[in-house]
C-alpha cells in the first residue's frame, strides 16, 4: 500500500507541475510576443518621458496592449510595464520599482524570463506602512523580463533608439495560486512545499514560512536529484516524499506525506468494505424481488408515466410494447391515440405561428408611408424656405435613408446600420429647421455586436424635434444613449424639450392617437422579443423628454 501510495502521489506532484507550467508557458510566450508589438514599439519610441500629457496617453495605450495579452490568462493578478520615470499598467503602491530586487534580476537577465520566487511586498518595495495592514496582495511571485522592442517593416528590423530606456515587464501572481492547486488534490495529512532553487519557499502548507529559507538537509539532495520519490525521516516521523522540477520556473515541487497516515486510513476502509458488502447483498435481494413485482406491475407504470408526460405538455412519449396481451394492445392504442394528438397541436402551432408573422409584417409595411410623407414634407419646406441651397445633399442623404427602407427584408439589423440611416435622418431635420438642435451619442460599443428592429429610434426621435423643440429657436439638444445591463440592451433618447404632460404621454402609450408610429414600434418590439421588453416614457411639462428601450441581450 506505501508503495503504491508513493507511486500516486508522484503522479500528482507531476500533475499538478504540468498544469502550472501550461499556465505559465503561456505567459512566457505571451511576454515574448511583446518583443515585436508594433504599437509599443511606436510608444516608446516616440515617448516623452518629461511631457506629463504623453506619459498619460502612453499608459492608455500600454495598459489596453497589455490587457489583450494577460487579461484573459487564469490567476494573473497584475501586469505592469516598469520604467524609470514612469509605471505603465496597473497602479500598486510601490513607491520607485526600479530600485527593487525584482528589476535588478530582469536588468541581469538581459531579455530573458526570470520567474521570481514569493517575496512579502511591503519588504520588497520598502512600504513599512503596510507592514500591519490586511492587503490581499502580500505575497506574490513574479514573472519579469526586460523588453528590447523591435518589429520588421516590411524587410527592415526597425528597432528602439539606443539613447531610449528599456522597460522590465513584471507580471504578478498570488501566492494563493499555487496553494489553492496543491491543496485540492495532495492526500489527508499531508504537506506540501514549492521551493526555488535557492530553497526559498515560494508556497506552502505553512503560510507563516512563505518566503523564508528551507534549510533541512534532506532538501539539498532533493534539488540535486531533480525528480522522483523518496522514504525519509523528518522530524522523527517515517515519511514519503515526492518531488519534481518546473521546466518553466525551475522551482521544486515536493509535497510529505507521513506513513502513519496512510496506514490509519486501512481501518475505515476495511469498516467501509464489510459495510459496502453488506448493502450490497441486501441490494441483490431487492432486485429479485423488484424483477419479480415488476412483471405485474410495470406495464401499469409506463402507463402511467406516459399519460403524466403528456399531461404535462410531451407529445413525444411513446410506450415500448414489448407484449401482445392485454397490457400490450392497450399500450398501442395509447400510443396511437398520442401520435393524433401531436399532429393536431403541430398543425395549430403552425397556424399560429404564420398569423403572428404575417402581423408582424403587417405593422412593420405601416412605417414606410408614414416615415416616406414626413421626409416629402420636410424637403418641400427646404426647397421652399432655403431656395434649393442645400438640396443636394438632402438628397443624397434620403437616397440612402429609401434605399435603407425599402428593402424587401425588414428583419433585424445592426446598430451600426441604424446609426447611420439617422444620421442621415438628422442633417435633414437640421437643415428644415436651421441648426435648432444637435445630436450627442453615447454608445456602448459591445451594442454593435447585436441587431435589432429597423427604424427602431425614428418615432421617438421625431416627436422630440416636430413636437419637443416647436417653440425652441436654438440650443435643443437630443441625447441618445446605449448600454448592456444584466442581461439586457437599454437605448434612451432624450431631449430639453417642452416636454408633456403624464396625460399626453398616457395617450400616446394606450390611448388613440396620431403617434402612429410610436405605437407601431412598441408591437414590433413586443411582437419580437416578448410582453418583458418594450418602451417606457418619462417626462413633465418644461423639463425635457426621456423615452427608454429595452431589449434583450
Amino acid at each position: 500500500m506505501t508503495e503504491q501510495a508513493q507511486k500516486n502521489v508522484y503522479e500528482i506532484v507531476k500533475k499538478n507541475n504540468e498544469i502550472m507550467d501550461n499556465k505559465l508557458r503561456i505567459i512566457d510566450q505571451n511576454s515574448a510576443a511583446l518583443f515585436v508589438d508594433k504599437d509599443l514599439f511606436g510608444v516608446f519610441n516616440r515617448l516623452n518621458p518629461g511631457n506629463k500629457a504623453d506619459l498619460l496617453s502612453a499608459d492608455r495605450q500600454v495598459s489596453d496592449a497589455l490587457r489583450r495579452y494577460f487579461s484573459q490568462v487564469d490567476d494573473v493578478y497584475a501586469y505592469q510595464l516598469w520604467t524609470s520615470y514612469f509605471t505603465f499598467g496597473q497602479p500598486l503602491p510601490q513607491g520607485d520599482p526600479t530600485r527593487s530586487a525584482i528589476y535588478r534580476a530582469a536588468e541581469k537577465a538581459a531579455g530573458k524570463m526570470v520567474w521570481y520566487p514569493t517575496y512579502d511586498f511591503t519588504e520588497m518595495f520598502d512600504q513599512s506602512y503596510l507592514e500591519k495592514g490586511a492587503i490581499d496582495f502580500r505575497y506574490l511571485f513574479t514573472a519579469t523580463r526586460l523588453l528590447d522592442f523591435s518589429y520588421l517593416n516590411n524587410t527592415t528590423l526597425e528597432k528602439l533608439n539606443p539613447g531610449i530606456e528599456r522597460p522590465v515587464l513584471t507580471i504578478s501572481f498570488k501566492a494563493d495560486t499555487l496553494t489553492s492547486l496543491y491543496e485540492k488534490s495532495i492526500p489527508e495529512g499531508s504537506r506540501y512545499l514549492v521551493l526555488a532553487p535557492d530553497n526559498r519557499i515560494v508556497a506552502g502548507s505553512e503560510k507563516g514560512k512563505i518566503a523564508q529559507v528551507y534549510s533541512d538537509d534532506w532538501v539539498d539532495q532533493v534539488q540535486r536529484t531533480g525528480s522522483g520519490t523518496r522514504r525519509i525521516k523528518i522530524d522523527g516521523v517515517n515519511t514519503i516524499v515526492c518531488f519534481d522540477r518546473s521546466q518553466v520556473t525551475g522551482w521544486m515541487s515536493i509535497v510529505m506525506t507521513p506513513e502513519s497516515a496512510l496506514a490509519g486510513n486501512l481501518i475505515p476502509l476495511i469498516r467501509g468494505s464489510t459495510t459496502l458488502l453488506a448493502v450490497m447483498l441486501g441490494i441483490v435481494a431487492l432486485i429479485f424481488a423488484y424483477f419479480i413485482s415488476g412483471k405485474i406491475t410495470n406495464p401499469i407504470k409506463k402507463l402511467l408515466g406516459a399519460m403524466r408526460s403528456v399531461g404535462e405538455g410531451d407529445f413525444q412519449t411513446q410506450v415500448v410494447v414489448s407484449t401482445n396481451d392485454e397490457f400490450g394492445i392497450l399500450l398501442q392504442r395509447f400510443n396511437r391515440m398520442n401520435d393524433r394528438i401531436r399532429l393536431l397541436v403541430s398543425e395549430n402551432y403552425e397556424i399560429k405561428l404564420k398569423e403572428q408573422e404575417a402581423e408582424i409584417q403587417a405593422l412593420n409595411m405601416q412605417m414606410n408611408p408614414h416615415f416616406l410623407y414626413n421626409t416629402l414634407n420636410v424637403m418641400n419646406w427646404t426647397a421652399i424656405e432655403n431656395g434649393q441651397k442645400e438640396l443636394s445633399k438632402m438628397l443624397v442623404c434620403l437616397s440612402n435613408m429609401l434605399h435603407y427602407t425599402s428593402r424587401k427584408d425588414w428583419g433585424a439589423v445592426h446598430l451600426s446600420e441604424e446609426m447611420e440611416w439617422m444620421k442621415n435622418y438628422f442633417y435633414i431635420m437640421s437643415v428644415r429647421f436651421e441648426e435648432k438642435f444637435a445630436v450627442s451619442y453615447e454608445i456602448d460599443a459591445r451594442l454593435y455586436d447585436y441587431k435589432l428592429p429597423r427604424l427602431l429610434f425614428q418615432p421617438f426621435v421625431e416627436n422630440a424635434i416636430l413636437h419637443g423643440f416647436d417653440q425652441t429657436e436654438a440650443g435643443g439638444l437630443i441625447r441618445i444613449r446605449g448600454w448592456i445591463e444584466e442581461g439586457t440592451r437599454y437605448f434612451e433618447v432624450a431631449d430639453n424639450g417642452k416636454g408633456m404632460s403624464g396625460d399626453t404621454v398616457h395617450a400616446i402609450l394606450y390611448r388613440e392617437s396620431s403617434s402612429i408610429g410610436i405605437k407601431n414600434t412598441i408591437a414590433r418590439i413586443r411582437m419580437t422579443y416578448g410582453e418583458a421588453y418594450g418602451v417606457v416614457i418619462s417626462s413633465a411639462i418644461g423639463d425635457g423628454t426621456k423615452v427608454t428601450i429595452t431589449l434583450p441581450a
